[in-house]
């Protein structure tokens, strides 16, 4: 391209103006306006695919293919090298095409005689509208420019087509909107529940009305002012009494420094200085880094999307209307949609509201599903294409216990769900009454249950379920929520909180696990082929001591004249044990010689989740206070499953034998050491499984807050010592799953799960 890309994109869009000011029909405008691109950009061939109601893109127009191709020809997403672009939403740049694995020319086309391809994503909102290509017979190297010009083209064209200026007008509403049909989305459970609501989009479609400004100047001002705008509310939602400290401070204090990316705001300004609107360079620029972002691998990195597409729609919002994403009006029963989202951006939404939330994209361990599940909002993840097939106000009902959504659904459906969610809101109510009643079961085996927490959001629990204290904290989502390195005074400060809302109620605080899915993006990590088994919790701690000996000393301070019970992640091995508690007696040592007060009590104990530590307990136990059975890793180190694989995690069961016998030899084992044992996995949450290890002899677990009642209301049906007779001859049993025995049992002897 031998013009200047700004000149040559300002004459293209001149060009293309006095074509849409005429009052040609939009078949004419179309075809003039794919022959002005094929002669700009010095191309044989220029197509436009237009996506249809059923999902595939239709050969709307051409210039150089064959003309009885133009809407005979339709693609589906993913077939060819122009459903590549609509699957993917990136562009596609091509020398010779023809040698790609993902070339499939269509006969009818001709196209068979072009070998360079070039071709750009035609987006509307979050929705690929169509798809814009030019060819060339020779092998051309498309150069930066050139697909700059052709993105920037399409941008335009996304809202031509949604207008109906280029397209007949239902040919736009079949681009842009749903086909209105009753739909179920399939996903995975995030947080579990049911709800109710009103589709919200959360990054709304909101068109670019106009692409190139007509003062640069006056727009690159406007485009200050909206950053500056943004700047200062987010500065007013740190001042907030709700963000005063814990994760939802930790939270916007890293998207505040997302906010005040200096590259972020250069690239926006420069795209100004070019000839585009505000608006447009907004979207310009974000389309950009989700490419980018999105062909990076490191799952931190890639995370991050989730706070560019805020920080991009609060300023798109700002711009367009004056008002911020924020300040939107919202009906009473929210359900929210979107590719994906952070924590804080959950947070920022009226949780009494809030009934829900759909993504795209998500995973059970992401910040955004650990904070629904504090505030019991049921999340479904891997909805695809769900932000495409659901649209503003739609009535949605969430499945999040099956992990299914219903878009529009029809009045069996409403029906049904009205009548699950009213025997809901009876076993709920049922169960809160359960509260302040304590879990014996019906031959008077006393259980204590706990809750796992990891943020400040998940204390209130502690009186709303009844109970007995926490069983886990995990420290290091603390760590995971922030940009930076907590202070060693931030950490105890935080701490405090916890302690004083358990007040004399136990914790149990977990030290540093991360590693494996769980990253902090301050630590520096080499790649690791099997991370969950590597380089992860004590293990980090014992080599990063000046980071371990930081948490320690914090623990210790908060604690000072309470009692502290910290438990040590990821034991292998007894030294593994004995060096960790070394360094925590060491810093009870420096802290006593400078005369600070120490906890009233230190009980030190381990999380047992290596199989190894199994067949070391008769040397661990004399030197423990407490053992926590961590059931979730021990239970796929036990198995050699990842458990966040799919096609193996389901095939072997905690209620197998093999499993079974290991944790009935823990709990012999401690209950003859007279060391105190809980669980505080997943395991402990089921019903059914909570069944099994009180019958085991374990008389504390710990679990989701929301499984309390749930596993209350079991305890009160059962007799332990009944169902542990049935279970004397476990070793002997050859079924890879005793589920089926035990859910006959139950349902045999009244036992409620």
């Amino acid at each position: 391209m031998k013009r200047d890309a700004a000149q040559q994109s300002r004459q293209l869009l001149s060009d293309f103006r006095a074509i849409m000011q005429s009052a040609d029909p939009p078949e004419v405008r179309l075809s003039q306006v794919v022959g002005l691109v094929a002669r700009n950009m010095d191309a044989e061939v220029c197509s436009i695919y237009v996506r249809r109601a059923d999902g595939s893109f239709e050969l709307f127009e051409t210039e150089g293919l064959r003309r009885e191709a133009v809407h005979l020809t339709r693609l589906e997403p993913g077939v060819g090298l122009v459903g590549h672009v609509a699957e993917t939403s990136l562009p596609v740049r091509l020398r010779d095409a023809r040698s790609s694995p993902a070339f499939e020319p269509r006969p009818e086309t001709g196209e068979e005689a072009y070998m360079s391809f070039l071709g750009v994503p035609i987006l509307h909102g979050d929705r690929v509208v169509g798809v814009l290509v030019v060819q060339n017979v020779s092998a051309r190297d498309y150069q930066d420019e050139e697909q700059e010009a052709l993105e920037m083209l399409a941008l335009v064209f996304g809202q031509m087509i949604a207008s109906g200026a280029l397209v007949p007008p239902e040919t736009a509403a079949e681009s842009v909107r749903s086909n209105g049909l009753p739909t179920r989305l399939a996903g995975r459970s995030l947080s579990d529940g049911f709800a109710k609501g009103k589709a919200v989009l959360h990054a709304p479609r909101i068109s670019v009305r106009q692409t190139m400004a007509d003062d640069p100047e006056a727009e690159r001002i406007r485009l200050d002012d909206a950053i500056q705008d943004i700047h200062a509310q987010i500065d007013e939602m740190l001042a907030q009494p709700a963000v005063a400290a814990g994760e939802s401070r930790a939270v916007m204090e890293a998207f505040r420094l997302f906010a005040h990316d200096p590259g972020w705001q250069r690239r926006m300004r420069e795209a100004v200085d070019t000839g585009f609107t505000s608006e447009a360079a907004v979207k310009r620029v974000h389309d950009q880094t989700r490419a980018r972002f999105r062909k990076i691998p490191d799952p931190y990195i890639r995370a991050r999307l989730a706070d560019m597409d805020d920080l991009a729609n609060r300023l798109f919002n700002r711009l367009n209307t004056g008002i911020t994403a924020l300040d939107r009006d919202l009906p009473d029963d929210v359900v929210l949609i979107a590719r994906d989202m952070g924590p804080a951006e959950l947070l920022d939404f009226d949780e009494t509201k809030l009934r829900g939330v759909i993504l795209e994209q998500g995973s059970v361990g992401s910040h955004m599903s650990i904070v629904a599940r504090a505030l019991n909002i049921p999340v479904i993840g891997g909805c695809k294409g769900a932000t495409d097939r659901v649209d503003p106000g739609d009535l949605v009902i969430i499945d999040g216990d099956h992990g299914q959504v219903f878009v529009r659904p029809d009045s069996d459906v409403i029906k049904a769900f009205g009548e699950t969610e009213a025997m809901q809101q009876e076993v709920e109510a049922r169960r809160r009454a359960l509260r302040d009643v304590r879990a014996v079961t019906l031959d008077g085996v006393d259980v204590e249950l706990h809750c796992n927490a990891g943020l400040l959001l998940d204390l209130r629990h502690l009186d709303e379920t009844g109970a007995a204290g926490i069983g886990l904290y995990r420290t290091e989502l603390h760590y995971m929520v922030r940009s930076r390195l907590p202070r060693m005074q931030e950490q105890s400060e935080y701490y405090k909180h916890v302690l004083d809302a358990a007040g004399d109620r136990p914790v149990i605080f977990r030290t540093l696990d991360v590693g494996s899915d769980k990253l902090l993006p301050y630590m520096k990590r080499d790649p690791e082929a099997n991370p969950a088994m590597g380089w992860r919790a004590v293990r980090i701690s014992l080599d990063q001591e000046a980071l371990f000996r930081m948490q320690l000393r914090a623990l210790l301070a908060a604690s000072s004249g309470r009692e502290l019970r910290v438990m040590f992640p990821m034991i292998a091995d007894v030294a593994e044990y004995e060096a960790a508690r070394a360094l925590l007696l060491r810093e009870v040592l420096w802290a006593h010689d400078r005369g600070r007060e120490g906890p009233a009590s230190l009980k030190v104990g381990v999380m047992l989740e290596v199989p190894a530590l199994v067949w070391r307990l008769p040397a661990l136990l004399p030197r423990v206070d407490f053992v926590s059975i961590g059931s979730n890793d021990l239970m796929q180190f036990m198995y050699a499953a990842d458990r966040g694989n799919a096609r193996v995690a389901s095939r072997y069961d905690t209620l197998s034998p093999g499993f079974l016998s290991s944790l009935r030899r823990i709990s012999d084992l401690c209950q003859a050491s007279d060391v105190e044992f809980s669980i505080c996995g997943e395991m402990a949450s089921r019903p059914l499984e909570a069944m099994v290890l009180v019958a085991l002899g374990f008389r504390k677990l710990s679990m989701r807050p929301n499984a309390i009642g749930a596993v209350k209301e079991m305890i009160l049906s059962l007799n332990a010592g009944a169902l542990r007779e049935e279970m004397a001859q476990l070793d002997q049993r050859h079924e890879s799953s005793l589920r089926p025995l035990f859910e006959a049992y139950a349902r045999d002897n009244g036992v409620k799960v």
